[in-house]
This record gives C-alpha cells, structure tokens and sequence, in this order.
C-alpha cells in the first residue's frame, strides 16, 4: 500500500527579491508605528508620572530642583499637612475635605453615569429596532444637539435652575445626563453591527414585553459598549469642574466635589505649598485611575467593536 508523503522543506530555498523587500516594508511599518505609540504613551503618561513625583516630595525640594524623575520621602508629609487643620492657617482644610469630595463626586458621578448610559441606550434602541416616520429626523437632531456646547446654554440653564430653586443641589448635575447625544449616536454604531434584530422578533412572538425585552436581551448583547460608555461618562462627570461650580454656589464645604476642592486649593497664594498641591491633585484622579486600570478591556472592546458598522 503506498502512501503520499508529504513535500519536504527545501532547504536551500532562498527567498526573492520581492518577498524580501515586503518583509523590509512590514518591519518598517511595524515600528514607525510601535514608536509612535510609544511617543503617545510617553505624552499621556508623563504629567501623571510628574504629579505622583511631586506628591513625594517638600516644597523647598521642589522649588530648589524643579523636576525630578525619583520620589522623596514627604509623601506621608503632603498627606497630613493636607488634612491639617492648623497648617497654613486652616487654609487647607477649610478648602479641601477628602471625605466630603469623594462622597459627593461618587453621588454625581455615578447617578449621572447611570442616567446616560441607561437612557441613551433605551434610545438608542428604539431608533434601532423601531420604524416611524421621523426616524431619520430623530436622528439629525440627536446629533445636532451633540454639536452645541455646554457653556452655550449655561447661562439660560442657571437661571432655570435658580428659578425652580435647585441651585445648591446635585439634582441638576444628575438628572439632565439623560440626555447625552455622543452617548446614543456610540450606541447606534454599536447596535448596527453587532445587534440582531431577528431576536427581538422572536422574544415578540415568545410574547415578552418591549420594555422586558430590552432588559433582559438587549442590554446582555450591549455589555461592552454600556461598560465603555459607563467608564467614559464616569471620568467626564468627575471631571466636570465647570458645571459643578455653575451649579453648587454655597460655600460649604460639605457639598462642594472634588474638582472644586482641588481648584480651591491650587487658588490658595497666601502660602504656597507645591507638594500639598500636587497631593490634592493626585487624590483628585487616583480613583479615574483606579477604574481605568480594572476595566481597561471593556474599553478597548467596547471601541473596537462599536468602530466597525455591520
């Protein structure tokens, strides 16, 4: 019986001209872009490498040297003089309570994350799922809406406010994130390529609710782009300094967020305390941090398939 041998490797094989000016071509692309994103990754991570260095050290320390690439020892210094009520004549304290920031940036950041996500992916659904005459007109206007800037309508929006008497109050800063147009236009891309819309027919026919059947199918389908959407929407209403001051105009300390402490105490020029500083300032984004680095797949996920249409 005989049987098929397989072709042996030719061992003097050499490869031609043109395979070898194509590998030539792949490995100079290959690195052009890993030094790139190298220089990227350099830009986007120094300032935080530069804050959490300053954090460490005195302020004479940084006055005297400028930057340093080691850290100090002061670091449990910065800390204490932060919360200090006796330092700097209770300057810091009067501005900066950690507890307090984090409490009320954690109520607005997530009541307001929750409303976007949730809301934007409801509409972005309907618009998905559902045929009606003004679809299309929805649509332009939803994104439309995503062009006109905050700072447009804040006046008109904190006069509203002050009239209904909900200034000094965190009801404003959560309750309108349901609207949030770039949220349901990354929805819609999201749900055109990866959403079947033959199971929703089905659970129909299974006699399921619309409102269950976004609940119980669709969001399980939209993970990745609600986890994405959820860290992105979390980081700006944590960061959102301009409408929080807009908004909380009581002095006490008690309502104020974090971005508000922290602008405080960089305010503070009587006694000027670089390390203190950058302390307030590292606290400030060390939870942003935090969150990034355990759901950092759910981003790379989420934008990697909410970037490709079906």
């Amino acid at each position: 019986m005989e049987y098929m041998s397989k072709p042996a490797k030719d061992k003097d094989y050499a490869p031609s001209a043109a395979e070898k000016r194509y590998k030539r071509s792949i490995l100079i692309q290959s690195s052009i872009r890993f030094v790139v994103c190298l220089i990227l990754s350099i830009i986007c991570l120094l300032p935080l490498y530069i804050i959490l260095i300053n954090s460490t050290r005195a302020n004479s320390d940084i006055i005297v040297n400028g930057l340093s690439v080691l850290p100090s020892d002061y670091f449990i210094e910065n800390l204490k003089e932060l919360n200090n009520p006796e330092a700097a004549n209770g300057m810091y304290t009067s501005a900066y309570n950690i507890f307090y920031g984090y409490l009320n940036s954690l109520i607005v950041s997530l009541g307001a994350t929750a409303c976007a996500v949730f809301f934007s992916g409801l509409t972005a659904y309907g618009l998905t799922v559902y045929d009606f005459k003004l679809k299309k007109a929805a649509t332009t206007f939803i994104l439309c809406v995503m062009m006109v800037p905050m700072q447009v309508v804040s006046t008109g929006f904190l006069e509203f406010m002050i009239q209904i008497k909900l200034q000094d109050s965190y009801i404003p800063l959560i309750i309108p994130a349901i609207a949030a147009p770039a949220v349901v236009f990354f929805m819609l891309q999201y749900m055109k390529s990866s959403f079947p819309l033959e199971i929703v027919e089905a659970a129909r026919i299974d006699g399921s609710g619309e409102f269950m059947t976004f609940l119980r199918i669709a969001l399980p389908i939209l993970k990745p782009a609600f986890a994405v959407q959820a860290i992105f929407q979390f980081v700006a209403n944590w960061n959102n300094y301009y409408t929080q001051s807009m908004i909380l105009l009581s002095n006490d300390i008690r309502m104020k967020t974090m971005p508000m402490m922290v602008s405080a105490i960089m305010s503070i020029d009587t006694v000027v305390d670089y390390g203190v500083k950058y302390m307030a300032v590292l606290l400030s984004i060390l939870p942003i941090i935090v969150i990034y680095l355990c759901l950092s797949k759910f981003i790379v996920k989420g934008v990697a398939l909410g970037a490709v249409k079906g």
